[in-house]
């Protein structure tokens, strides 16, 4: 197996990782200030933090199929 195929799927994996995790740094605080002026506000803020968690989700997949087409 080539050295550029783990890569390639390390970096789709750990990029996406990543910009999920710079992008729930900045939700976060902006949603717990949120809940201490409006508490019924519950269900978006947390629709709004798990949205980026798909974006891992998606890079996990990218990363599967790197692999399995790349003879891993």
């Amino acid at each position: 197996m080539s050295f550029w195929i783990p890569l390639a799927a390390a970096l789709a994996i750990g990029l996406p990782a990543l910009a999920t995790a710079w992008a729930q740094s900045r939700i976060g605080p902006a949603g717990a200030a949120t809940l201490a002026e409006k508490p019924e506000l519950t269900t978006t803020v947390i629709i709004m933090v798990a949205i980026p968690e798909t974006m891992v989700v998606l890079g996990f997949v990218v990363a599967v199929l790197i692999m399995l087409r790349g003879g891993a």
